[in-house]
């Protein structure tokens, strides 16, 4: 059996090749190209090509530039484009690296693909896969995954799921002490300066302009720059006095108009869940779950009611309202990963 491992050049996936070259196997790297080749760095690649090469394992590079444009990029621009506020992050997992990356190593004749990725794969005594939270609760992804097909999950090995993020840097550190630590970006690849205003204008679509902005009531308060500009739960930058701060509650497409509240009217009761990806089967999800809507928020309690298209989510206690086009990954009780699915509204 053999192991493509996905290398960016970062210290998790340079150690996740290290620790299987450890353990035993004979891995294979594998540097994927995103970006257009105007926008890739050169030096980065390098210190690739010389990490792999301290290591002895071959690295080989290819290009998906295209399939990232057409498969992540442009839904990225349409969703704003229909004023939702979408995940990259987790449309790249699904369409590209547990998808795209694992034809790849299949066609270098790896059985497996590995990532960097702090998340758990196993089996359970009849022998069905189950993905679970990293042990890491600080760093853990499984959030990121939940959209990507489980036949596709079954081709895929962690091995940064029990381990800590300082623990990994130590091993980076004694394996490739003569690179300095790289600094994780917390901004989308593609977008330049993480200034998305600026990216979605630039295609020349035509963007909703301005509008009122209005609360629940329908009184005027101001105008908006742009529904594509805001977010829900936006606090700063709405521009209104106003005797106690104001968040966006809704993107009204339609009629061109966001609104806004207070923080009370915030808070929601439910939500109504898309395009339902099922890692577990439905029969067996537990009465109770715990949905997440936002990377690094916690998970919290909630009833689910299966619809024919969607999935009517109702939370235990009042939370945040979820922002349509975001992922909703839903755990049990002990952080198995159930599914996930994209927020409707």
């Amino acid at each position: 059996m053999s192991v493509a491992v996905a290398v960016s050049g970062g210290t998790d996936s340079l150690v996740s090749l290290y620790l299987l070259k450890q353990e035993g196997w004979a891995p294979v790297a594998i540097h994927a190209f995103f970006l257009p080749q105007d926008q890739r760095s050169e030096h980065d690649c390098s210190q690739l090509k010389t990490c792999c090469q301290r290591l002895g394992v071959p690295l080989y590079l290819v290009d998906v530039a295209d399939k990232f444009y057409s498969l992540v990029v442009e839904p990225f621009v349409q969703s704003y484009v229909q004023g939702l506020t979408p995940n990259p992050c987790a449309l790249c997992n699904q369409k590209i690296k547990f998808d795209v990356l694992l034809d790849k190593a299949a066609e270098l004749g790896a059985n497996y693909l590995a990532t960097g990725h702090y998340a758990r794969f196993d089996r359970d005594c009849s022998g069905k896969y189950r993905l679970w939270r990293g042990i890491d609760r600080q760093k853990e992804q499984s959030y990121f995954l939940s959209l990507v097909n489980k036949n596709h999950l079954t081709r895929v090995i962690f091995p940064l799921g029990q381990r800590y993020k300082k623990e990994v840097e130590r091993l980076f550190l004694d394996c490739f002490a003569s690179f300095p630590l790289k600094e994780e970006s917390q901004e989308i690849c593609f977008v330049p300066k993480n200034d998305y205003r600026s990216f979605l204008e630039s295609f020349g679509l035509e963007l909703p302009g301005p509008g009122p902005i209005e609360d629940r009531q329908g009184k005027r308060l101001g105008e908006h720059s742009g529904l594509h500009r805001y977010t829900i739960g936006q606090r700063r930058g709405l521009g209104i006095p106003y005797p106690y701060p104001l968040y966006v509650l809704e993107k009204r497409v339609s009629e061109n108009k966001l609104i806004v509240g207070s923080k009370h009217e915030l808070a929601s009761s439910h939500c109504w869940v898309r395009d339902m990806n099922f890692i577990e089967d439905w029969t067996n999800w537990p009465e109770t779950v715990f949905v997440q809507t936002v990377y690094r928020h916690q998970a919290k309690r909630a009833m689910v009611k299966r619809g024919d298209y969607t999935l009517q989510v109702s939370y235990e206690q009042p939370r945040q309202r979820a922002t349509p086009g975001q992922v909703a990954t839903f755990y049990s009780e002990q952080g198995q990963v159930l599914g996930g699915g994209l927020i409707e509204s």
